[in-house]
């Protein structure tokens, strides 16, 4: 199949089109650096020339709340009309568990929002909801910090390796569209800031994490259930401790509400 990638180049976009490449597939990775904006639609009819796929996995480049909102929703309009001018057969976008109970976020608002516009499309869709990646612990004890401590809530949580949920990206496109929410979450369920203090331990940083009631997770209150998983979630193979002591920890992790893709 012909499969494009809307984020390709990210760190979900660049695991998929390498898998997908793999199995034999014509993966193209479409991104503002190969030449595709789907907020300016340049680029964008030549990259879903001929595509049986899109495969959104694209994140705002801003987490503030409006910015996110007119990036999902243009994006989103402009990538529904290019679909279907194109002849397009299937869509699969990569969201989050529990966009729908973390609506006190303006960034989670536009992520439902954008849900909202696949829905309503005329294009086949499938809507891959992942659990936070383990890539992005560090970015979450960044975004806790204050002063020499990181305050968080004491919320329970089920994250994955990014291998893991761009491997169920490819499984959600080469599969029938569902026109649904398939979850994805980690084989293994965790405390919010007694992971994030095993992390700051490995990478030997000497911030002290605090499990705190009245801490936000990005400007949000947690219940128990609010990062969880459904019982249905298909879940990904890689546990936490592997990931820790195989997998190169990045440069630099920006603080994000999710998958960044």
């Amino acid at each position: 199949m012909k499969i494009t990638v809307i984020g390709g180049t990210g760190l979900i976009g660049s695991k998929v089109v390498e898998m997908l490449t793999g199995k034999g597939h014509a993966a193209r990775a479409a991104a503002p650096e190969t030449g595709v904006n789907t907020v300016t639609r340049e680029g964008l009819t030549e990259a879903l020339a001929g595509a049986d796929v899109v495969i959104d996995v694209a994140n705002s480049p801003s987490f503030e709340d409006k910015a996110a909102m007119d990036f999902f929703q243009t994006a989103g309009r402009n990538l529904a009309d290019a679909e279907a001018a194109a002849g397009v057969r299937h869509h699969v976008a990569l969201s989050v568990v529990g966009t729908e109970r973390l609506q006190g976020s303006g960034y989670f608002r536009a992520k439902l929002a954008q849900e909202s516009l696949i829905r309503a499309s005329v294009i086949p869709y499938t809507i891959v909801h992942a659990t936070q990646f383990f890539e992005f612990i560090r970015g979450i004890a960044q975004s806790g910090t204050v002063g020499s401590s990181v305050r968080l809530p004491h919320a329970r949580f089920q994250p994955m390796a990014a291998r893991d949920v761009a491997a169920a990206v490819v499984d959600a496109a080469l599969g029938t569209p569902v026109n649904g929410v398939v979850e994805i979450a980690g084989p293994e369920m965790f405390y919010l800031d007694e992971l994030t203090g095993r992390v700051l331990a490995f990478d030997r940083d000497p911030r002290n994490v605090i499990a705190d009631p009245e801490a936000r997770y990005f400007g949000l209150k947690l219940d128990d259930m609010s990062l969880m998983p459904s019982p249905n979630a298909a879940i990904g193979a890689t546990s936490f401790d592997w990931w820790l002591t195989h997998v190169a920890p990045p440069k630099a992790t920006a603080p994000a509400p999710r998958s960044a893709a």
